[in-house]
């Protein structure tokens, strides 16, 4: 490797940000064949119903339509399980999720039809000649009353679909000895991803018989999905990943892969399908709404002594990835402190809500509202200042956290909340009925996945005879500069100009399966085997010209193309490439990175290590509220996030700035509402998220622990920069005007409302 870091930790440009600048990108939508269909989705307008009737045959005989297909048209309809991998020893339902409605409707938007016609507006028109009767039946749309024997059941004969716990120490005990206890109960909202990019994809049927799916998709290996449906090999399914305008975890789960792989496969034409804004907002999963009743002690002095929580999230109308969110969030359900004893009880419920899934902080985002806001109230009642209290209780490199894990990377806590509060700098002064506060909160948060999933990520490293490199990784780029990262791994482990390296990404039949880009794993994976194949082609490269310099390979380093010895004499790596050639040992390795990894989880009880790691920040918000109207104006906010080791500094900062942007949208404006199942805020007129209007300069501040186990000992940073935002503004809201806000988001009327009702 070359002595100095070239590359890593540096201001790298990136690929394709010119591109995306121009408008030159070509996303999945973008993308044409030549005779292709366009496809439609027909969705049901019923929240809980049987389909009485389906009458299709006006749709198949208008004139451009090629295919219309429903449940009875698809080989295996409920191929695909939601038990996501669980162990059914702890009483997680397994519930089949429907490719197609065959006779009961859960939820409004559920997907009964697909049609696909020469062009979009005969795709559309044939969608209005679809005849539908429905027999409503009673649905369940609280979480709480799903959990009751008597509630009408979705799947089965049981609603709650997961539970989780946490016990340690006596918390009976421990509150009888607690001089102050705090008890309270927090709402979260359901959360619309709102990436400006919809789902799509175009999908085609090779020469060789393989369905080719091209979609914009956080999972590749969503081919499997595909090949499960139709009943065919998975070799015979190959999906290419597309450049990306956001997913969030909005791309995670199926979403056109396996109604494109339907419509190709049975017409054997190109076919595209995009979904509308519309289907955006009710067709697809959303963030859990949590419903979390916290209790939470402490002594005289500030030591918390016990924390008990129910937490209760709505899984809507299958179960999809809410049995791993709510395991998310019962580890994380602490926060980042020590306390000795704790109780959580954690439930998962089925209703006929939209369904939820995998959205970006995946569960510690919701408990992080309710940890810090009981942390701001023990303080105020123990009249101690909330920086002081929280550094009396944080968890150290080698704490033991509520299911007995012990933190191994550095907790760089303390300084995160420094820096961030520091970054504010002067108090803005408060005017009339305007008046300024100040807030902040604390968050911790793993990266990559439960460690008893026995996580791996390939990749392929290899050198051409120019002395240029190519790699080849399965992780699709979401935007953050996945890519990149694994572009400056490469060039900084060979000598190479960062430009002399090419990634090849996201093909299940061209680059190695890297998994998912999900749960802040993509870095930490896929950054790691790249490392790793990397240094099996330094170690061809130096044994080799170990031969050639007569000297020992531990000896020589690479730099600018050259092959140095540390007495200055140097070799052309082209030459020692084509040595390598004629000894028939290429420079090149397929690795595998292996993630640390523990027995599967036995019981429902929490016992043991769940992640390899966790990573820690702080934000800080000063905000004007105006007690008139509610309306709050963020004035300055500041975000620092340990993430072990920069990478790409420019990407670093655009995740901690774009986490922030997300997460105050979720503490402040974003509300998605449903009434008895039927969506009243799905599009982006009644569904409010932050413009630039409504933001601050955010301040992205970098903490460099260099103790993660990601490459060159980097942290995660896309979900954890998410997870304090919304605490961090519900406090200074309080500071400002000394009303606590308890359902997110905290919208102006809640305040308002809060202000000037004394009961509230």
């Amino acid at each position: 490797m070359a002595k100095e870091m070239t590359y890593i930790g540096k201001r790298t440009p990136g690929l394709d940000e010119r591109d995306k600048v121009l408008g030159n990108v070509i996303y999945a939508d973008d993308f044409t064949l030549p005779d292709m269909l366009y496809a439609r989705v027909f969705r049901a307008t019923k929240p809980s119903a049987l389909i009485k009737k389906l009458n299709v045959e006006k749709a198949r005989n208008l004139p451009g339509v090629a295919c219309v297909l429903t449940a009875d048209d698809v080989p295996n309809n409920e191929s695909i399980s939601n038990v996501v991998g669980q162990t059914t020893e702890v009483g997680l339902l397994e519930a089949k999720h429907q490719v197609l409605v065959k006779n009961r409707v859960r939820y409004y938007g559920e997907a009964v039809a697909l049609v696909a016609a020469d062009t979009i507006d005969a795709a559309n028109r044939a969608l209005e000649l679809i005849e539908v009767e429905y027999e409503e039946i009673p649905g369940v749309f609280d979480p709480i009353a799903a959990m009751k024997p008597d509630a009408p059941k979705l799947h089965g004969n049981n609603n709650i679909i997961a539970q989780w716990k946490l016990r340690k120490g006596n918390i009976e005990k421990a509150f009888a000895e607690s001089d102050v206890v705090v008890e309270n109960t927090y709402r979260t909202p359901r959360q619309e991803h709102a990436h400006l990019e919809p789902e799509s994809g175009v999908a085609w049927v090779d020469d060789m018989g393989v369905i080719n799916i091209r979609s914009a998709t956080q999972v590749i290996e969503h081919y499997r999905d595909v090949a499960a449906v139709l009943g065919i090999p998975q070799s015979m399914v190959r999906i290419e990943g597309t450049i990306m305008g956001g997913a969030f975890g909005g791309k995670e789960d199926v979403t056109v892969e396996v109604f494109l792989g339907l419509l190709a496969w049975k017409t054997r034409k190109p076919v595209k399908l995009t979904f509308s804004r519309e289907e955006m907002g009710f067709g697809r999963q959303k963030r859990h709404p949590y419903i979390l009743k916290y209790k939470t002690g402490a002594t005289k002095d500030g030591k918390l002594t016990a924390m008990e929580a129910e937490i209760i999230s709505d899984a809507g109308a299958y179960v999809y990835l809410s049995p791993w969110v709510l395991l998310y969030s019962t580890v994380h359900s602490t926060g980042p402190y020590f306390i000795p004893n704790v109780k959580v009880d954690s439930f998962s419920v089925l209703t006929n809500n939209i369904m939820t899934s995998a959205f970006r902080g995946f569960g510690a985002m919701q408990v992080a509202f309710a940890y810090e806001s009981q942390m701001d109230e023990l303080a105020e009642k123990l009249n101690m200042d909330p920086f002081e209290l929280r550094k009396k209780n944080f968890l150290k490199k080698g704490s033991e956290t509520a299911n007995y894990q012990k933190i191994t990377s550095d907790v760089l806590l303390k300084e995160s909340v420094e820096k961030a509060l520091g970054a504010l700098g002067e108090k803005s002064t408060s005017s009339g009925s305007k008046k300024i506060g100040r807030g902040f909160a604390c968050s911790w948060q793993s990266y990559g996945r439960m460690t008893y999933l026995h996580d791996t990520s390939s990749a392929w490293v290899g050198l051409e005879l120019d002395g240029s490199a190519v790699v080849r990784s399965g992780i699709p780029d979401l935007g953050g500069g996945q890519r990149e990262s694994l572009r400056a791994i490469a060039a900084q482990i060979l000598g190479l100009k960062i430009e002399e390296v090419h990634v090849i990404s996201t093909d299940s039949q061209v680059t190695p399966l890297a998994g998912t880009v999900t749960a802040t794993r993509a870095l930490f994976m896929s950054g790691n085997a790249v490392k790793l194949a990397s240094e099996n082609v330094l170690n061809i490269i130096t044994r080799t010209a170990s031969k050639m310099l007569k000297v020992s390979a531990e000896d020589l380093y690479l730099r600018d193309k050259l092959v140095y010895t540390s007495g200055g004499e140097s070799i052309p790596l082209v030459k020692v490439i084509k040595e390598c050639a004629a000894e028939g040992s290429m420079p090149q390795s397929l690795a595998t990175y292996k993630a640390p990894f523990t027995d599967p989880i036995k019981t429902d009880v929490i016992k043991d290590p769940v992640f390899a790691d966790f990573t820690f920040g702080a934000q800080a918000a000063e905000v004007e509220v105006d007690t008139e109207t509610g309306i709050v104006t963020i004035l300055k906010y500041a975000s620092a996030q340990d993430i072990g080791q920069a990478i790409n500094v420019n990407r670093a900062e655009g995740q901690i700035e774009g986490g922030a942007a997300q997460g105050i949208g979720f503490g402040l404006m974003e509300d998605y509402l449903e009434e008895k199942g039927v969506p009243l805020t799905w599009n982006l007129a009644t569904y409010l998220i932050p413009t630039s209007k409504d933001l601050p300069d955010i301040q992205s501040i970098i903490l460099e622990s260099k103790s993660g186990k990601g490459p060159f000992g980097a942290k995660g940073v896309g979900e954890p920069s998410i997870t304090a935002a919304a605490p961090a503004l519900v406090s200074a809201i309080y500071d400002a005007v000394g009303v606590r806000i308890k359902h997110i988001p905290a919208t102006p009327e809640r305040i308002y409302w809060s202000l000037h009702n004394s009961d509230t």
